[in-house]
């Protein structure tokens, strides 16, 4: 991916959101040619000539120090996940030996499908940056089934299933995501955020690219450079056969493997959804019985 071009329009879309008024600055008079800060301004509140800034929004973050990025952060108003977006965006600007391709894992070791069937009584799955399913446990396979079954985000031979690429490419997503809408933001803002991390991984290239040929939303979201951790929180899902689950989720990085993340579903305890993982239990067993091999199946590992 362009590294000139993130940086351009991430740091212009940063400014148009923030008014001077937000900003602490006066306004003068009532017809301003831009929306948003204008680039002085930031430059004023970032502590750098206005040459200077002028150069990094145009693209060139190679060389800016640490104290630069964040007073351009601070002068952007930029939250924790913007914050490390740009710091990654002036990584990938630095000398060729930083800007490597580094692959995304496709496999799991087999020590950690055993801690993923070991833990009985919750959904957990593997993931990484891509939001490839890489590996599940039993519940998480029948809680996931809708994207582990589709015919489009589905595995095949030469890939994994796919999160991002069920969510904006299948129909039955907005069935099986109660807040859809919140669910396909976010997932456009954490590619966004890997792609500033590792823009030369060749495979988030060609999903991106899937991606925007195929969907309008996915490039209204993509274009809007908004970027997001993705680290706790709820998500309520329909599932075709136990109905309606409001879940608390937990996104874990494995310290033995930096690029992969656990993802863990929980049900608060006494509820309908604690109730509905119970059967969602039940229903996988009787889903396993008539399936020997489930996970030859859907291609996990």
């Amino acid at each position: 991916m362009d590294n000139r071009a993130q940086v351009r329009e991430f740091l212009a879309s940063r400014r148009a959101r923030i008014t001077p008024g937000q900003a602490g600055l006066p306004a003068y008079g009532g017809n301003r040619r831009v929306k948003g800060l204008r680039r002085e301004e930031v430059a004023l509140l970032a502590g750098v000539s206005i040459d200077y800034y002028i150069r990094l929004e145009r693209g060139d973050l190679a060389g800016a120090s640490e104290a630069v990025l964040d007073g351009v952060a601070n002068a952007l108003q930029l939250d924790e996940a913007e914050r490390e977006h740009l710091q990654a965006l002036a990584r990938s600007a630095g000398p060729t030996a930083t800007r490597r391709a580094r692959p995304s894992p496709t496999t799991v070791r087999p020590v950690i499908q055993q801690v993923l069937d070991a833990i009985t009584e919750a959904p957990a799955w593997i993931r990484n940056a891509r939001h490839d399913i890489l590996a599940m446990n039993p519940l998480a396979r029948a809680l996931y089934s809708p994207v582990l079954d589709s015919a489009v985000a589905g595995a095949t031979a030469k890939r994994a299933a796919n999160t991002t690429r069920f969510i904006y490419l299948d129909p039955a997503a907005r069935e099986f995501f109660v807040d859809y809408d919140r669910i396909a933001t976010d997932a456009a803002a954490m590619l966004r955020l890997e792609a500033g991390r590792n823009p030369h991984d060749k495979d988030l290239i060609t999903l991106v690219g899937e991606l925007s040929t195929q969907s309008e939303l996915f490039r209204q979201h993509w274009a809007s450079h908004n970027v997001r951790f993705h680290r706790s929180g709820r998500k309520r899902l329909r599932h075709p056969a136990v109905g309606e689950l409001d879940l608390n989720f937990e996104a874990m990085e494995l310290p033995s493997e930096p690029d992969l993340r656990l993802n863990l579903y929980t049900a608060d305890p006494d509820t309908p959804a604690s109730d509905g993982l119970k059967l969602l239990a039940s229903w996988a067993a009787t889903r396993t019985a008539g399936n020997t091999d489930t996970r030859h199946a859907h291609g996990i590992r």
